[in-house]
């Protein structure tokens, strides 16, 4: 008698559900073979297990695990299977096996090509067994790599919710044609505040004789509780794609405005899911508070207005309290104060495009002279560099003569060599000497003419720009923005009145006689000139 007689067998055959396995032999045609392979090699089969469940997760099918749990009873010492993927495609599934064959407690293991047995060399069955997992690690990271890029495109990776359909041809969301206005009459019923979502329900299965899409799992049944509020809750339907925490630009035709969706979170309360905030606030991370030191943060509140039924939006500052160890009791304060508050510190700096423009002229006419001084400055020590550089070859030249000891070469060398880097650098500052300040003025007096304009027209990042050039050390204390102003603005700060006046008398010149003008110039060139 063959040692494969003596060998009770299981078969084993497993088709999963999942998409990796879509393209394996189906259960019945996985037997016609393994039934082919017995009988070719007069295998003794006891018992054929089959399951419908994947293996790429541990301790996930149960009818694998009652067939090793007969294997170690001794009911069977053979497993026939199509391929060793059909036993594991998971570690610990794939060390229970191996430990079994390496016991002796299986004896054999057959697939449709080859044979498996404890005296071989474990390396093999290892190879084999890796390779299905590896291929589920691979499947996994290409998988979510596909599903990543689908949503940065703006679409969403998965089944379309209710009001859509998925396009199999472009591989798109499109509006259902059946659905999509019935969906949006919900939401409008919802944002009227006389409706609840279970008389939305009630309407919508009874009076519109609504039933779901179709699909291979069911379907085309009325609407119920965790539909409606899977709808309401949805920021798909804004035209947002929400998907592992971020939100993304879709593609998809929104249903709801973000007004309407967060009026309607409103209504929900507690009942309702908030969306991801998908927006910034202006000056977050900049503002510390004046009494703790945490940072300042901002938050969007909501104020049913009954005489309307409108839902009013407001945007609140107020310290994060993240000091465990200090109960901090500042108020928090409006957006709309906030932004006055800056609104005033920037016009405190405000110049008139007159006074910008002579400035900028007078720039310009002290950098001709400044080119005249940097020039011979740069001449000098250009000068200074090429004989320090001659010392240094000479010096070379007498250690090869070996007029001079090693130590005296070294010592020489590395005092003309730290000469040559200051000089080198003394150059370099004095040829960006005066574009950097002329920059420097330019942008400065740009800035103090065209800040508040920028700040009143300008968006979130604008904004931040705008403060942020204006000062250092903002804190908010007691509702009142403070700031220590850029060392640069501070002289038009101090002369801001004599700044003002001087403009006045200009704008009223304006319209006098050439005297008048003259005279008026004559007597504001001082003061622009400090």
């Amino acid at each position: 008698m063959s040692e494969n007689n003596q060998i009770k067998y299981f078969i084993y055959v497993r088709k999963s559900q999942e998409a990796e396995d879509r393209q394996v032999q189906s259960i019945e045609d996985q037997l016609d073979k393994l039934k082919e392979v017995a009988k070719r090699f007069d295998l003794k089969i006891v018992k054929t297990f089959t399951e419908a469940k994947s293996a790429k997760l541990p301790n996930n099918r149960p009818i694998f695990e009652n067939m090793l749990q007969r294997i170690e009873k001794g009911e069977a010492q053979g497993i026939l299977c199509w391929e060793i993927n059909r036993l594991s495609r998971n570690p610990i599934d794939s060390g229970k096996i191996s430990w079994l064959l390496q016991e002796g407690t299986i004896k054999s293991i057959r697939t449709y090509t080859r044979e498996y047995k404890p005296e071989d060399n474990v390396l093999l069955f290892s190879v084999e067994s890796g390779m299905a997992n590896q291929f589920i690690i691979d499947l996994k990271r290409n998988t979510k790599r596909g599903l990543e890029s689908k949503v940065k495109k703006g679409w969403l990776p998965c089944y379309a919710p209710t009001g859509y359909i998925n396009d199999i041809a472009t591989r798109t969301i499109v509006n259902d044609p059946e659905r999509c206005h019935l969906v949006r009459k919900m939401w409008d019923l919802m944002l009227t505040g006389n409706y609840n979502p279970p008389k939305i329900i009630e309407i919508a299965n009874k009076d519109w004789k609504f039933r779901t899409r179709r699909g291979k799992k069911g379907g085309n049944k009325p609407l119920s509780n965790s539909s409606i509020y899977r709808i309401f809750t949805n920021v798909f339907y804004t035209g947002i794609v929400s998907y592992s925490g971020l939100n993304y630009p879709g593609q998809h035709e929104a249903m709801v405005t973000l007004n309407e969706f967060d009026k309607v979170q409103f209504l929900l309360g507690k009942e309702g899911k908030p969306r991801a905030k998908t927006h910034e606030f202006s000056f977050t991370g900049m503002i510390k508070c004046g009494e703790c030191g945490c940072y300042v943060t901002a938050e969007e509140k909501f104020k049913h207005i009954k005489s309307t039924g409108d839902i009013a939006k407001y945007i609140y500052y107020r310290c994060t309290k993240k000091n465990k160890n200090y109960k901090c009791n500042q108020p928090s304060i409006t957006l709309g104060d906030m932004e006055k508050q800056i609104l005033k510190e920037i016009s405190g700096f405000g110049i008139s495009t007159k006074f910008r423009e002579w400035a900028v002229r007078k720039v310009k006419e002290a950098n001709d002279n400044e080119v005249k001084a940097r020039n011979q400055e740069y001449e000098m020590q250009q000068k200074s560099y090429v004989q320090t550089q001659k010392q240094l070859d000479n010096l070379i030249q007498m250690r090869y003569r070996e007029l001079i000891t090693d130590e005296q070469f070294i010592k020489e060398q590395e005092t003309l060599k730290n000469e040559l880097v200051n000089i080198k650098q003394r150059l370099d500052q004095t040829h960006k000497r005066s574009l950097d300040w002329i920059e420097l003025t330019q942008r400065v007096f740009y800035f103090a003419e065209n800040a508040k304009k920028a700040f009143d027209n300008g968006d979130i990042q604008k904004r931040k720009e705008v403060l942020a050039s204006l000062g250092l050390n903002f804190v908010l204390k007691d509702r009142k923005l403070k700031l220590e102003p850029i060392f640069w603005l501070k002289p038009i700060l101090e002369n801001k009145e004599e700044l003002d006046n001087a403009n006045v008398r200009l704008e009223l010149a304006e319209s006098g006689l050439n005297k008048g003008k003259e005279e008026a110039c004559a007597s504001v060139l001082p003061i622009w000139g400090r």
